[in-house]
């Protein structure tokens, strides 16, 4: 058997986690994307199919603060996403981590996000 490309293989882990992780209507799903030069994150509800509340690195209130793609700026991701989930009446999400290990900028904007009083 070939070896799997790291693509492939975090398609694999993303697919093995989404098995487990769903958005239902009293807790929904964080997910997260980590493209090499920003960071995305959005509270999904899957019952509906709809995205309910997102943030990024590209964000206006994000962009100018730190340069470059850093933990820093992952963690103010998570408090932004973690600020427009409050305005929204959203409190328990479960976390999705999108195939990615739990560590560095991942981790990062999941601390960001329980600082700014999301519960998982």
């Amino acid at each position: 058997m070939a070896k799997k490309s790291s693509k492939e293989a975090r398609q694999y882990r993303k697919d093995r986690i989404r098995k487990k992780v769903a958005g239902t209507p009293d807790r929904l799903r964080l997910s997260v994307y980590r493209g090499n030069t920003n960071i995305y994150s959005q509270i999904i509800d899957d019952t509906k199919g709809v995205t309910l509340v997102a943030a990024s690195s590209q964000s206006p209130e994000v962009k100018g603060k730190v340069k470059g793609f850093t933990v820093e700026t992952a963690k103010m991701v998570g408090e932004l996403l973690a600020q427009k989930a409050k305005a929204a009446g959203i409190e328990n999400v479960v976390f999705d981590r999108g195939g990615y290990r739990y560590h560095g900028k991942i981790k990062a904007l999941s601390e960001g996000a329980r600082s700014g009083g999301l519960k998982f």
